[in-house]
């Protein structure tokens, strides 16, 4: 039986810090699972994505370390949710802070579930940034 590794995302502008995370996130089970968020879902609590979702998703299924990808994935975990998709973890990055991880994985919490792992590289915020910087 194999150890199905949950991870959510926007994925906009895939970057090597998304990779990153993928990679993490896949060294912790034997199939990974990336749900990517609705455009609506990522301008609620971000800004809305520069690439839209069809984008985003077949950027993600690509990636070497991604097995599985739930386009518009819930922006909060049920444990309808992680009981459908039969997850055994749920990794974010760890830039999440506890009040923001009750928030959105919840039912992952509470069953110990959630890992989160160290963030590393560059982040879509930075190479927007980056953009401006040289074009401005």
């Amino acid at each position: 039986m194999s150890r199905r590794v949950y991870v959510d995302m926007v994925g906009d502008l895939f970057h090597p810090g998304h990779v990153s995370l993928l990679r993490a996130a896949r060294e912790l089970g034997d199939h990974l699972v990336v749900g990517v968020l609705s455009d609506e879902s990522a301008a609620a609590y971000k800004r809305l994505p520069i690439m839209i979702l069809a984008e985003r998703v077949a950027v993600i299924e690509a990636c070497r370390y991604v097995d599985e990808v739930i386009a518009d994935a819930p922006l909060r975990l049920t444990q309808d949710f992680l009981d459908e998709h039969d997850l055994a973890l749920v990794v974010h990055g760890d830039d999440l802070d506890e009040e923001g991880a009750a928030d959105v994985y919840g039912p992952a919490v509470a069953a110990g579930l959630l890992r989160l792992v160290p963030r590393s590289g560059v982040s879509t915020t930075d190479l927007i940034a980056r953009v401006r910087r040289r074009l401005g």
